[in-house]
C-alpha cells in the first residue's frame, strides 16, 4: 500500500534496521524523506553506512548526520525541512544493555523522545508515528498481549522507556492537540538485521562453529515478525490519523485511546514461536547443527510475547503474514551474501 497523496516524513533512526527498510519503502513509493541517524557504535556502524548506501543519492532522499538529543539541531531540522508526519524509530534498543548502561537510555529514549515532541508541537506536525515495544507488557501473563491490557509492570529499563514515549506522547496530544501513534513491535527480524539480535547472533557463531546461548533453556517463546509486515503496518498507520475517542470514559479508561488523539497498536506476527523451534529452523537454512549452552532466563527478559493484532486488523486492515521460515531463509540468504560467505 502506498501513502496517500505527497507528504514530505521525517524518519528518525533512518540508518537502523527498521528505519532503513521503511525509507527504502517511502522513498520507492515517491515519498519526499528526511533521515536523520546519529550512527552511534552500539553496533557495528559499517552495516549503518552499508544500509544507508543502498538509498543514498536518491532525488527525495535527504540524508542528515544528526543526533536526537541534539535539541538545537532537531529543532533547526524542523525549521528548515517542510515536514508533515515524523515516524520516530530513533532509540537506544536492547533489553541487555539496559541493564549495563542505564543512562543511555534515559538521555536517548526519554530526553531524545521530548526534542521530537517539541519539534511536532511547534512546527505543526500533522501525525508523530512511533516505535514502542511489546517489552512493555512486562509482567503481564495474559495472552496474547493487548493493546487495552494495563502495562504498569516494566522488567527492564528499556522497558520503562518505551512506556514513558507512550505517556509522554500522550501529554502532547492532550495538551496540544498533536496526533501521536505508538506501534508496539514485536521480534522484528529479516535482511540488513541487528547484530545484536539472537538470529544474527545465532547465524554468526553456528557458521563459525561456536555455541549459542539458549536461555530459559529453549522454552523462551517470541512473535517473530518480519520486516516487511513491520513495514506495511508503519505505511498503513501512517494515513491513519488518530481522533479523540468520543466513547473514552475515564471511569473506565482503556490504555490504547484517548479522550485526546493519541492511539496504540501492536504489530506482531500473531503466531509465538519457541526458541528452539526457531534454532531448528535455523540449522535447516544454513545445513549446520548448532551447538546449545542452556542457561536460565536472563535478567530484564520475558517468556513469552504473543500480539493482538485485532485492532491493527480492523483499523488498517491489515495482519502480518510471512511465515517464520519463509522469513528466516530470506535472512539467512543475505547474511551469507553480506559476508560474501
Amino acid at each position: 500500500m502506498k501513502i496517500k497523496g505527497e507528504k514530505s516524513i521525517l524518519v528518525t533512526g533512518s540508518a537502523g534496521f527498521i528505519g532503513y527498510h521503511l525509507c527504502s519503502r517511502l522513498i520507492e513509493n515517491g515519498n519526499n524523506v528526511v533521515g536523520i541517524d546519529n550512527l552511534n557504535d552500539y553496533y557495528d556502524v559499517q552495516i549503518k553506512i552499508d544500509r544507508l548506501k543502498q538509498i543514498e543519492g536518491k532525488d527525495n532522499f535527504k540524508f542528515l548526520k544528526i543526533d536526537i538529543i541534539d535539541k538545537g539541531e532537531i529543532e533547526q531540522i524542523f525549521n528548515k525541512e517542510q515536514i508533515d508526519v515524523v515516524v520516530h524509530l530513533a532509540a537506544q534498543a536492547g533489553v541487555r544493555y539496559s541493564l549495563v548502561n542505564p543512562h543511555a537510555y534515559i538521555v536517548n529514549n526519554v530526553n531524545g523522545f521530548l526534542n521530537i515532541l517539541e519539534g511536532c508541537r511547534h512546527y505543526g506536525i500533522k501525525h508523530l508515528v512511533y516505535a514502542s515495544s511489546s517489552s512493555v507488557y512486562g509482567l503481564n501473563t495474559t495472552m496474547p498481549f493487548s493493546v487495552s491490557h494495563n502495562v504498569d509492570h516494566p522488567v527492564s529499563l528499556y522497558a520503562a522507556t518505551k512506556k514513558s514515549n507512550e505517556l509522554m506522547a500522550h501529554t502532547y496530544s492532550y495538551l496540544y492537540d498533536i496526533p501521536t501513534t505508538g506501534l508496539r513491535f514485536f521480534t522484528v527480524y529479516g535482511p540488513w538485521g541487528r547484530p545484536d539480535m539472537a538470529l544474527f547472533l545465532f547465524t554468526e557463531a553456528i557458521l563459525n562453529n561456536r555455541p549459542i546461548d539458549v536461555f530459559n533453556f529453549g522454552k523462551m517463546q517470541r512473535d517473530l515478525t518480519y520486516i516487511d509486515d513491520i513495514v506495511e503496518g508503519i505505511i498503513r498507520v501512517i494515513d491513519l490519523i488518530p481522533q479523540a475517542a468520543k466513547d473514552w470514559d475515564g471511569k473506565n479508561p482503556d490504555p490504547s485511546t484517548s479522550c485526546a488523539p493519541y492511539k496504540l497498536y501492536n504489530i506482531g506476527n500473531n503466531n509465538p514461536v519457541e526458541l528452539l523451534q526457531i534454532i531448528t529452523i535455523l540449522e535447516d537454512c544454513l545445513g549446520k547443527k548448532a551447538q546449545k549452552n542452556y542457561l536460565p532466563l536472563q535478567p530484564g527478559d520475558v517468556p513469552a510475547t504473543y500480539a493482538d493484532i485485532d485492532e491493527l486488523m480492523r483499523d488498517v486492515e491489515f495482519k502480518p503474514s510471512t511465515p517464520t521460515q519463509e522469513g528466516i531463509r530470506n535472512f539467512v540468504e543475505w547474511y551469507k551474501h553480506y559476508y560474501r560467505l
